[in-house]
């Protein structure tokens, strides 16, 4: 298998990382929504600084993509005058908190995650990777997300605390994040720091925190159409271009956008129909489909993507997975189908992580489309050699 480097850190506006095409930054929203004029100030950022190119993350925030090494600084500086990233490099960092996306002002979800926010000073110094999720209406919308630290509702009613990796969690009638700061300074002091994530930290949670309640079941996802809160579009690998985006905000009269882990974004007060670029098929195949950049964006990849992915697209059925290197960078867990770039060529898992043993091997993009019936073939861009640069996490 290729080489390729693991961080423990992901990038944010104050930290930002090399890549194939330039330095990515990443932009945090709070609450998980941007203005219409933040949005516009991304947007015209994006471009002025970097290539334009912005990738929606499996945390719910914006990367921006291709930032010229001499001009991230003057980027950073009108990030945060938009307030769009925070002032203290600290608090930025630890400003790492996913929330269900379609939270009601005053409600639970809302009411925790802001209190989580205003209270970022009092957390421990923590792991780069590490997250909370502040999941709190009437059914788990970010069940299947990654998060270490969590309040939910729980299969009860009650609001629960649950670490991840732990099955069950503990009710906590008030004080949440009373409770999920005290499950930080615990896990740093228990040696966390050494294990990196929270579903790695196998030693026994402090006994407020050992639960019998599960978490309430999954609800629905937010998919493109009509949504209560306006409309909803999909975004075909998580990748838009800023003028795009710019011009979906105009035509679609949005006073604000709100981000999801699902590369799905939903502008509020817009009426449902379509916009350019953006996908407003619940049923559009790419929907399904996981794509890292490959080569040349992403320096560890040896293969190009997301043609590959889009010619596949309609021939799989359930989850596709394309990865340009054995990281899996866009999908951490299991697809149906899974194709792992490796040494130029591909392989072929089923249901399997990116990197899992394959059961056919070094396989050209022709012979996947022969494998899965579809028609044509693609002539790639020449793949690049492997390299042991870092690539983010998304």
């Amino acid at each position: 298998m290729s080489d390729f480097a693991i961080k423990g850190w992901c990038p944010d506006a104050w930290h930002p990382m090399m890549a194939g095409d330039g330095l990515l930054m990443r932009v945090k929203p709070r609450l998980g929504a941007l203005t219409r004029a933040q949005v516009l100030d991304l947007c015209d950022a994006a471009q002025a600084h970097g290539s334009g190119a912005i990738d929606l993350t499996r945390r719910a925030n914006f990367q921006l993509r291709g930032v010229r090494e001499g001009e991230w600084q003057a980027l950073l500086q009108r990030l945060i005058e938009a307030e769009l990233v925070d002032a203290d490099p600290g608090r930025e960092t630890r400003r790492s908190v996913l929330i269900a996306p379609d939270w009601q002002a005053g409600d639970d979800t809302h009411r925790i995650a802001g209190e989580l926010l205003a209270r970022l000073d009092e957390l421990p110094e923590l792991p780069g990777k590490i997250g909370f999720v502040v999941d709190a209406g009437a059914a788990c919308a970010l069940r299947e997300e990654a998060g270490d630290f969590r309040i939910e509702r729980g299969e009860t009613g009650d609001l629960i605390v649950r670490a991840d990796g732990r099955a069950m969690g503990a009710a906590v009638a008030s004080g949440q994040v009373d409770a999920l700061i005290a499950l930080a300074r615990w896990f740093v002091g228990n040696g966390g720091v050494s294990s990196g994530r929270m579903a790695r930290h196998v030693a026994a949670l402090p006994h407020w925190a050992q639960g019998t309640i599960a978490p309430a079941a999954s609800g629905s996802r937010i998919a493109p159409g009509h949504h209560d809160l306006g409309s909803a579009y999909g975004l075909a690998f998580g990748r838009i271009e800023a003028r795009a985006l710019a011009a979906s905000m105009r035509a679609s009269m949005a006073s604000a956008l709100r981000v999801t882990p699902w590369r799905v974004i939903l502008l509020e007060g817009a009426s449902a129909g379509p916009l350019a670029d953006l996908l407003d098929d619940p049923r559009d195949p790419l929907l399904h489909v996981d794509a890292c950049p490959g080569a040349p964006s992403c320096p560890q990849a040896t293969v190009t993507t997301r043609d590959l992915a889009r010619a596949l697209a309609p021939h799989v059925s359930g989850r596709l997975h394309v990865s340009g290197c054995a990281k899996g960078c866009a999908r951490s867990g299991s697809a149906h189908v899974t194709v792992t770039g490796r040494d130029g060529r591909f392989d072929l898992a089923l249901n399997a992580r990116a990197g899992a043993p394959p059961s056919r091997s070094a396989l050209r993009p022709a012979d996947l489309l022969r494998h899965f019936g579809a028609a044509r073939c693609l002539t790639l861009t020449k793949p690049m050699a492997p390299r042991s640069i870092a690539s983010p996490s998304p």
